[in-house]
């Protein structure tokens, strides 16, 4: 029974053999056809996932999206209720961009762009790239194009509610075009994603919320355009304004708002973050930071005061963000120290590296 068995044994290593030579051929082909990239095994330490990131200068944003900020070479959905802050976020990334030495492109679909606030957020208008197509088409065909140069680190479509297509324009209003837009973003989302991915641009489209007719029971909610892009985009984020920012006489001056990430394929998903928005200056990454910084014990709140490093910083929020807009080298020390204490509870012998700066 011995020689059998051993037979049976050099059979089979012999057949795992001409196998292992048959898939190395595979490889070589595929290899030489379409390149050094097209196929690898992903143990290869040439292989490792590595997430080169553009920070939207949110800290809780950029935690909740769990790589430090929007992942490079993908798709991000940007959807809410209107004045919800989601052409806020996009130019602030942006903005985050640019001061990294980046290229980015605005696509302003809804012809709705304001210089003047954009610029308050920190955008180089002299720099940026805008686009206000006339079409649907058009405007995926500028994106293409800008992604296929290789040279921008952002691209934003703004929004994919308002792109129209060409058949619709020549119509009269009211003519029924059922699925245009779908089919359009379909087609669109096939093209795209190879190409962003080789040019590592994050490419942002924002979106509106519709509601379905009839629903009874669940969230009523849904996005035009279609389910393309809902597959397509590596990260979703859900942005709602949830209390208004009031100062003492009753005046508004911002938003508190909360982003809930419904879709994240490079980090854990279903995380959330709430921040302001304060119409004079767009995000306030003081506010952010402290929230933060209490929540995690970096910084400590004895009633109305907060100290750190068993120093009083100042007394109430409001004044403790403005003691970090006026001490940048403070604000810096505050976020090392929050961002060891996350990375101290966070798990360890994790393949992916984060990168955050210019593309390289």
């Amino acid at each position: 029974m011995a020689p059998k068995t051993l037979e049976k044994t050099e059979k089979a290593e012999g057949s795992k053999s001409a196998e292992r030579r048959n898939l190395d051929l595979a490889l070589q082909s595929i290899v030489k056809a379409y390149g050094d990239n097209a196929i690898m095994r992903l143990g290869d330490a040439s292989a490792r996932l590595k997430i080169d990131v553009i920070p939207t200068g949110c800290f809780s944003i950029d935690t909740a999206l769990g790589t430090g900020g929007f992942p490079r070479g993908r798709i991000v959905e940007i959807f809410g209720p209107e004045s919800s802050g989601k052409t806020t976020l996009t130019l602030t990334a942006i903005a985050n961009a640019q001061k990294r030495g980046g290229t980015a492109a605005f696509i302003d679909v809804e012809h709705a762009l304001d210089p003047v606030y954009a610029k308050k957020l920190g955008v180089n208008m002299d720099e940026l790239l805008v686009s206000q197509p006339d079409s649907g088409e058009e405007a995926l065909n500028i994106a293409e194009t800008l992604i296929r140069s290789n040279a921008l680190d952002v691209v934003v479509v703004d929004s994919v509610a308002a792109l129209v297509t060409k058949h619709e324009l020549e119509g009269q209003i009211g003519d029924a075009t059922v699925g245009a837009q779908a089919r359009l973003m379909s087609s669109a989302m096939r093209k795209l994603t190879a190409l962003i991915s080789r040019a590592r641009t994050v490419c942002i489209f924002t979106n509106q919320i519709r509601e379905k007719i009839g629903v009874m029971f669940g969230n009523p909610e849904t996005t035009p355009g279609g389910r393309a892009l809902k597959f397509f985009a590596s990260v979703r984020v859900d942005i709602r304004r949830i209390n208004a920012i009031k100062i003492p006489d009753g005046t508004v001056i911002g938003n508190r708002t909360r982003v809930k990430i419904v879709k994240n394929k490079v980090a854990p998903p279903f995380t959330e973050a709430e921040f302001d928005i304060l119409y004079n200056e767009g995000i306030s990454r003081e506010g952010s930071l402290i929230d933060a910084a209490i929540e995690q014990n970096v910084v400590e709140k004895r009633g109305a005061w907060i100290a750190y490093e068993g120093k009083q910083l100042a007394q109430g929020r409001d004044a403790a963000k403005e003691e970090l807009k006026k001490d940048p080298a403070l604000y810096a020390r505050i976020e090392k120290g929050l961002q060891a204490k996350l990375s101290g509870k966070a798990a360890e012998g994790s393949e992916t590296v984060v990168v955050a700066g210019k593309k390289g």
